[in-house]
């Protein structure tokens, strides 16, 4: 059973190990997040690609735009795989390639997502921290919402973590959608369902979880843990 990661590089582990699960069941669309706020994406990218790097020339990693692009070329040298942004003119997928990578697509880009998803056809697509949900993103109308909301339906999420107040959600692959709450020196599992718990759902799951504690099981912020140890990491890539 999955259990909630000490520090942010053992959850890029278990996102690595949750994608090349779900590609070696078959899966053709898949969707990897890591929900912390003020998180850069380049060193995260950094970490979760070489899981794929022995592709080589058969890999292709899309970043939103040019700029993004050539700053991932520049940082990480020369590879055996194309790094392009969307929008390039050299962006269009050649046969030879058979997996593709989009890292941190946001929702101004999700026509050309969705028209490189369909020149990719049967091979697969993971998208790395999408934000193609970002509702303010500029010039995004019914029909964007629309396109946006037809393509993410056929992607499945083989990787997520988000910390909550006092817990966290998380799905790795093969494992269903978890709730943790923080216990006085652990994680607890309280919860397993087939779909991503929100709303009420997950406001339900985490009233019991709190009813539980009134009843006899202590609760406080672990004293070390993932929660504890993301800002520091956080601030360290940031640097």
């Amino acid at each position: 059973m999955s259990q909630i990661p000490d520090t942010l590089e053992d959850a890029i582990e278990q996102a690595k190990q949750a994608t090349q699960a779900a590609l070696a069941d078959g899966l053709t669309r898949l969707q990897v997040e890591l929900v912390f706020p003020e998180l850069k994406i380049l060193p995260i990218a950094e970490q979760f690609i070489p899981a794929f790097a022995n592709m080589g020339s058969e890999l292709r990693v899309f970043f939103p735009d040019a700029g993004a692009a050539a700053l991932a070329r520049r940082d990480w040298g020369e590879q055996a795989y194309s790094v392009r942004g969307i929008g390039e003119l050299k962006a269009q997928i050649q046969p030879e390639e058979k997996l593709f990578i989009f890292v941190e697509p946001s929702a101004v880009e999700v026509t050309q997502v969705e028209e490189l998803c369909s020149q990719a056809a049967e091979r697969p697509v993971v998208m790395l921290n999408p934000r193609l949900e970002d509702i303010g993103a500029v010039g995004i109308g019914w029909t964007g919402r629309q396109l946006r909301d037809r393509l993410l339906n056929t992607f499945e999420s083989c990787y997520y973590l988000r910390p909550l107040e006092g817990a966290a959600i998380l799905r790795c692959y093969p494992q269903p959608w978890q709730v943790w709450v923080q216990r006085e020196t652990s994680y607890e599992l309280v919860a397993e369902e087939p779909r991503r718990p929100v709303g009420e759902a997950l406001e339900a799951i985490l009233a019991q979880a709190a009813g539980q504690t009134e009843a006899g099981a202590p609760v406080a912020p672990p004293k070390q843990g993932f929660l504890a140890n993301l800002q520091q990491f956080i601030r360290a890539l940031s640097q």
